[in-house]
């Protein structure tokens, strides 16, 4: 007669029971950090990250421009009525104050080595918190196949973006977070 506590099926019982155990509590924390990652999500693309993306990059990450539209206001409209700043003076502050953004962001480049070869054409939409932060900074390279950056020049442009709106800030604020677009030729230096 084996005593109780060797006996082959007891001992295997408990190693079943505990690996049953572990699989579950694993299951258990996988499913709690989806449910984290999922509710997280939307509460990050509202509040923005300072992002620099190309309109298609946002969509693939679920960052509607349908929705950004809805959220922010456009900073200057031909209906005045619609725009966020509607007197002359408040106009040509924010001209002012986005050409200065994107002279100050061609400057950023240059400092940091990068080159364009020729003559790039760009659209850029930037969303813009009521303080004047970058919440969103999307781009597309608008000329033919041929003549767009290669796909290493606009990830690093890509990349030193991002840094740049990490904590650029117009000197301009808001009641309401605002949206400004634009075409842009960025110019190689000479």
């Amino acid at each position: 007669m084996w005593p109780a506590a060797t006996s082959p099926s007891i001992e295997t019982s408990a190693i079943s029971l505990k690996d049953e155990m572990d699989r579950k509590q694993k299951n258990t924390l996988i499913k709690i950090n989806f449910i984290i990652a999922f509710l997280l999500t939307p509460c990050l693309q509202i509040f923005g990250q300072h992002s620099g993306l190309t309109f298609q990059e946002a969509e693939k990450q679920g960052i509607s421009i349908k929705y950004l539209d809805s959220i922010y206001t456009s900073a200057l409209h031909n209906n005045i009525s619609l725009a966020v700043f509607k007197t002359e003076t408040e106009q040509k502050a924010m001209q002012q104050a986005y050409a200065k953004l994107l002279q100050d962001f061609g400057i950023f480049l240059s400092e940091n080595n990068f080159k364009w070869e020729k003559p790039t054409r760009c659209f850029n939409r930037i969303y813009f918190n009521s303080d004047g932060t970058i919440d969103y900074f999307l781009f597309n390279f608008m000329d033919k196949t041929e003549n767009k950056p290669s796909e290493n020049v606009e990830k690093e442009f890509q990349r030193l973006l991002t840094i740049f709106i990490s904590d650029y800030k117009i000197s301009l604020t808001a009641k309401t977070k605002f949206a400004q677009c634009s075409p842009t030729t960025y110019m190689p230096h000479k």
